[in-house]
């Protein structure tokens, strides 16, 4: 299994943290479209490492056309050697429409046909195919030579899309490499909603789950004291308070009975009483959500839940020394992924396909 840390987009560290991640053992770098652009710090983790993996965890696809995210995934995953992974999300339609200023369709429909023209894209950069994706919401028929980037001697970038409902996870699965699964998500949820949405979604792209990487890094109220436990626990029933307030993460609740608990919780946020939210997180919510304990439990728990199920996580903790981290990494590390094995082999990209 893959292990990846989280990183800040703070360009004047970036590359001191990313030289010691990597020295630690991790495989790969997350790093989030937040209050910055990931792509320009990438770009420095990338200059001061040597084989750590580049994970945009996530880069918002609506906020970009194909043809944009198409030239900077390039970029990156060539300058970098091929350590791109490019992972893209949605986020939701009042950041599209009042933040970005983008145009906001039916979301599913629209990734679809975004990764479609991405990979369309790259079949033109990469394999010399002519370039002619007609969708509803996307079109990129001209490529002169002028503008297609020279140097693709190199692997393309891998494409991994973020996805929670069974719509957009079909969606991943179909014409995306892999999938994030959002942290808000329980095992009972990937095994009942998830895993059977990613295999029927391969059926038609012809794949199987060998074919396809499953990433999810869940909730850790982690610490190496009972106090850095109870003050992340804390910080924990705060997140499931806040993404139990999404209407698209409703289904994780209800495979647990938990729906009705949404309409209380959004109408607590509406009244700005964030406090209150959070007391109605139960001890059962936070523990059956998140992985709770001390950094060698949390190891345990995690190869208990997920060993077999996924191929990525992530993993972080605060206050014990680096060989210690190193040791923790490599027992995460020989869990064995969804293929059997303890490390992930996928290879290949789905074939992109002309629009209607």
């Amino acid at each position: 299994m893959k292990v990846d840390a989280v990183l800040a987009a703070d360009m004047n560290r970036i590359a001191e943290h990313s030289k010691r991640l990597e020295a630690l053992g991790y495989d790969g770098l997350r790093l989030a479209e937040l209050n910055h652009d990931p792509f320009m710090p990438l770009a420095i983790a990338a200059e001061h490492t040597e084989r750590i993996e580049l994970v945009t965890s996530v880069a918002v696809a609506f906020s970009r056309n194909p043809m944009s995210m198409a030239l900077l995934a390039h970029d990156l995953n060539a300058f970098s050697g091929g350590r791109l992974v490019l992972g893209l999300g949605s986020q939701v339609r009042p950041h599209i429409e009042r933040r970005f200023s983008m145009p906001w369709h039916q979301a599913a429909r629209q990734m679809r046909e975004f990764i479609e023209a991405m990979n369309a894209i790259f079949d033109c950069w990469y394999d010399g195919a002519r370039l002619h994706y007609i969708g509803e919401y996307y079109q990129h028929t001209l490529m002169p030579a002028t503008f297609k980037p020279e140097n693709t001697g190199g692997p393309r970038p891998r494409i991994v899309l973020s996805a929670t409902g069974p719509l957009m996870t079909k969606v991943a699965a179909r014409v995306a490499d892999g999938m994030i699964m959002h942290p808000f998500s329980t095992e009972r949820y990937m095994r009942e909603v998830t895993i059977p949405a990613v295999e029927a979604g391969l059926v038609e792209s012809g794949r199987t789950l060998a074919d396809f990487e499953l990433d999810y890094a869940p909730m850790l109220a982690v610490g190496s004291s009972d106090e850095a436990v109870e003050r992340a626990v804390a910080i924990v029933r705060d997140r499931i308070a806040f993404y139990g307030c999404t209407v698209a993460y409703r289904p994780v609740l209800e495979v647990h009975g938990w729906g009705d608990l949404q309409e209380e919780l959004i109408e607590l946020n509406r009244r700005h009483e964030t406090a209150e939210m959070a007391d109605l997180i139960t001890d059962e919510m936070v523990e059956t959500i998140a992985i709770v304990g001390r950094p060698e439990q949390v190891i345990e728990q995690m190869n208990e839940r997920f060993g077999g199920l996924i191929d990525r996580t992530g993993f972080g903790v605060q206050g014990i020394d680096d060989d210690e981290i190193s040791a923790l990494l490599d027992r995460l590390r020989a869990s064995p992924t969804q293929n059997g094995s303890g490390s992930s082999t996928h290879s290949g990209h789905p074939s992109s396909r002309v629009g209607r």
